[in-house]
């Protein structure tokens, strides 16, 4: 029987799999077949090796006598001889037809790693196949990322047949085949989003220098010009809110607020404040927490509800964050100087007991 040579020699040219590989895959799958022909698969003694002619695909398989040490399990050949099968054709086809398949298929798989592979923290546009407790499986060109719930934003429907974005944060090898793990909570999201509506982003006029974000409630993004004459504020923000609201609508309503980034610690701890206004911020000696003073009426608005304004801010600048308004800051003033006033009750004055006088 004969393998057709220029078949493999043409997956080989159009698919991108080696034609040595392919044969010799194949040569294995024969020998295999050899052994269930004769019932001599389970006899450790017996052996097979198949050989396919290169150019003409003429197929001759040998069998062989084997010969086991006991002790280091070396196998050696102790007699070969040919036997190819009269009606092995039919066998044959179906052994390289499945080896052929295979080969295929991991092809493709190798071909999607290496187009994955190297895009981790970029940005990638999936329908939504499949979702459950489990998990959500999002279908990309020619293949599917899957999205685990921990990278799922709490209470967002994944419905069938939704387009969405995604961050990838991991691609992995399994028996499967590539596997993409995406995720819409990772902040790197926010950033590749606005990169794809702000073009002074991605031309590096803006700068994006923090984000600190509570997947699907708020986000707190910080920006700074290279250019003094673009606003990075303005630029991400876009005419009438237009940038803004592109990047809000990919996230179902998550509301962002963007931040100018500026050296001075104090201000841009103010500003990570926003849209709170702030009266002072002191920064102690060590570095590590901001003292951020307010008006009355504006402290419920800084610390935000149940403090995320505050916690967002807090990450955002790296500092701890204390909020006070002015009233408090002027009655622990108050409290520090009235305790200073008072004498410790340790260092009053004891009475000194009068002599005492003979007679």
């Amino acid at each position: 029987m004969n393998i057709p040579m220029d078949s493999l020699r043409e997956l080989e040219r159009e698919r991108g799999v080696s034609f040595d590989t392919l044969v010799e895959a194949i040569e294995r799958a024969l020998a295999q077949a050899y052994l269930r022909v004769k019932n001599a698969q389970e006899d450790e003694t017996r052996g097979a090796r198949a050989v396919i002619e290169r150019e003409t695909g003429l197929v001759t398989v040998y069998a062989q006598d084997l010969d086991i040490d006991v002790d280091t399990e070396e196998i050696t050949v102790e007699k070969e001889w040919e036997d190819t099968p009269a009606d092995f054709g039919r066998i044959a086809a179906q052994a390289a037809k499945q080896v052929i398949l295979q080969r295929l298929r991991e092809a493709e798989r190798d071909i999607t790693f290496g187009e994955y592979a190297g895009r981790e923290g970029d940005i990638v546009t999936g329908i939504v196949q499949q979702h459950d407790h489990r998990y959500t499986i999002l279908e990309l060109n020619k293949t599917e990322a899957l999205m685990p719930p921990s990278e799922q934003i709490p209470h967002e429907r994944y419905e069938h047949g939704a387009r969405l974005k995604a961050y990838i944060v991991e691609v992995r090898k399994s028996v499967r085949g590539p596997q993409i793990i995406v995720s819409r909570t990772h902040p790197g999201l926010i950033k590749r989003l606005f990169e794809l509506e702000v073009p002074e982003i991605l031309e590096g006029v803006v700068d994006i220098k923090a984000v600190a974000r509570e997947p699907g409630h708020r986000t707190k993004f910080a920006v700074a010009s290279n250019d003094r004459n673009v606003d990075p504020v303005g630029a991400c923000v876009g005419a009438k809110g237009s940038r803004v609201r592109m990047v809000m609508n990919e996230l179902r309503g998550e509301k962002i607020d963007i931040i100018k980034w500026v050296d001075n610690p104090e201000e841009f701890v103010a500003n990570a404040l926003s849209p709170a206004k702030v009266k002072q911020v002191k920064i102690d000696g060590d570095g590590g927490t901001a003292l951020v003073i307010v008006p009355d009426y504006q402290l419920s608005l800084a610390i935000g509800k149940e403090g995320q304004n505050a916690r967002l801010a807090a990450r955002l600048t790296g500092l701890r964050v204390d909020i006070k308004s002015e009233s408090q800051v002027r009655r622990d003033a108050e409290e520090a100087a009235a305790a200073a006033a008072e004498p410790a009750a340790d260092e009053t004055p004891q009475a000194e007991s009068a002599p005492q006088v003979g007679g």
